[in-house]
């Protein structure tokens, strides 16, 4: 994939009414419904992460499924890998409200299906349909902002797209698991859907102005090459993670297949020269890999690591990383300043830098005389850190990309940010096992890889550049 060519004065594609003096913000009177309508797509999908985790292992209990528990996160993963392509496909080819609605409706369906199963392979059918939903709907927001908003407001936009994770990740699990004991699990599922109507309404009629000039120059022709390929990427993810379950000799069938599907369709669905850090686009769609992968891998073995090895309670072990969602926002905000566009680069950086910091800090924890509350203050760096470089590199995606492109390479965004999630967590949970599950020493060597991981993403962050 080349760089687009540079264009002197680039306009947002959606059709709002001029500003006068061109300093209208996120939240003016052209952009105030459609802002509301895609942070509320967000809050959406954060609120059921949120609480739809906590009520997971009651609804995997009472439905007699707890061996095929991870294949209800699994099945969610996998049929997101497909959706983000697709959903980059169709939004250039045909504009971002057709995978944007499909993606609400279908995310919408895929909580009822769970919600209403009586069994649990049901259930997962129901997980599966939620990423559909949620594939199709992350990368048709990406696509809204970067033909919706002119550059200058991009950073803003992700910025709101954090702080709707806040409130989420402090009610949510509160919320759910008051619903949950009360009324049942089945309820957490059920109650979501009603919540779609908002942002429908909020965003429909700036889109349908979108969808109108979209409609005279595109064709419905989808790349069938890509579409094979993401079929390709979803099993030979789905084999991998279904390998990583038997922990036995029969597990390298599977893990062959998986890596014979996923190997060529990631050197072909990234942009060239992605795994080589490559100049420019490849290096920002990798650099999303790197920094999601590297912080929630450790992020997982920290609650098991302060049960284990420092005899917290479950409740405290989860409350010490809800600073990093706090601070996630803050970091968010702060490279959404209008003065941080220039240091770009920079912020990047310094994320990773904070991210390597916050790693480190917390696997000081096990060090018995460190207070335990260290954790809290680490991943308090380490979510401010995440809040910039993963807004930023948003940010110079948007700016590395043509209009015609945009789909695509929010695609890739994505996809990179999945692939480096599974990746690294599976090098994680091979550390853990192959060291001990009883010592620190696993604990050790997944901190101490994963800080490694976020300081290679400060090595090579000086090569992404915008136009």
């Amino acid at each position: 994939m080349t760089t687009p060519t540079p264009t002197p004065t680039p306009e947002p594609a959606l059709a709002l009414p001029p500003s006068p003096d061109g300093t209208g913000g996120v939240l003016s009177g052209r952009y105030r419904a459609l802002t509301f309508g895609i942070v509320s797509c967000v809050l959406l999908v954060a609120f059921e992460a949120t609480a739809v985790n906590t009520a997971m292992p009651v609804a995997a209990r009472a439905l007699h499924g707890l061996g095929l528990y991870s294949f209800a996160f699994s099945g969610y993963f996998t049929a997101s890998l497909l959706a983000m392509v697709v959903s980059g496909e169709w939004a250039d080819k045909r504009g971002p409200l057709g995978p944007l609605a499909a993606g609400i409706g279908t995310f919408a369906v895929g909580l009822v299906v769970a919600g209403t199963a009586r069994d649990m392979w049901v259930f997962v059918a129901g997980r599966a349909v939620q990423g559909l939903g949620g594939g199709l709907l992350i990368v048709a927001l990406y696509v809204v902002v970067g033909r919706a908003y002119p550059e200058r407001l991009r950073p803003s936009v992700f910025a709101a797209f954090s702080a709707a994770w806040v409130l989420p990740s402090i009610v949510g699990p509160v919320i759910s698991g008051t619903v949950t004991q009360h009324l049942g699990w089945r309820w957490v599922f059920l109650s979501i859907p009603v919540l779609v109507l908002l942002p429908i309404m909020l965003m429909l009629p700036q889109l349908r102005r979108l969808q109108a000039e979209d409609d005279s120059v595109r064709s419905w022709a989808l790349d069938r090459r890509r579409v094979l390929l993401a079929v390709a990427l979803a099993a030979g993810a789905g084999l991998l993670e279904y390998a990583g379950q038997l922990l036995d000799l029969l597990a390298l069938l599977p893990a062959a297949a998986g890596l014979a599907l996923l190997v060529p369709a990631v050197l072909r669905l990234l942009p060239r020269g992605t795994l080589r850090a490559a100049r420019g686009l490849p290096t920002v769609i990798l650099l999303r890999g790197i920094a999601a992968g590297a912080f929630f891998a450790a992020e997982s073995f920290i609650p098991l690591m302060l049960v284990t090895q420092r005899g917290l309670s479950p409740t405290l072990a989860g409350l010490s990383l809800t600073s990093g969602g706090l601070s996630w926002a803050v970091g968010s905000w702060f490279q959404g300043r209008p003065w941080a566009g220039r240091h770009r680069q920079l912020l990047v950086r310094l994320g990773f830098l904070m991210s390597a910091l916050a790693i480190g800090g917390a696997g000081l924890a096990l060090v018995h005389s460190i207070p335990a509350c260290a954790v809290a203050v680490a991943w308090t760096v380490g979510g401010a850190g995440m809040g910039m470089t993963i807004a930023s590199v948003g940010v110079l995606m948007l700016a590395e990309s043509a209009p015609e492109e945009t789909g695509e390479n929010s695609a890739s965004l994505q996809v990179s940010d999945a692939l480096g999630n599974v990746l690294l967590t599976a090098l994680a949970g091979v550390l853990f096992t192959s060291i001990g599950t009883d010592s620190a020493g696993g604990f050790a060597a997944i901190f101490v890889t994963m800080c490694a991981v976020s300081l290679v993403g400060a090595a090579i962050s000086g090569r992404a550049r915008t136009r």
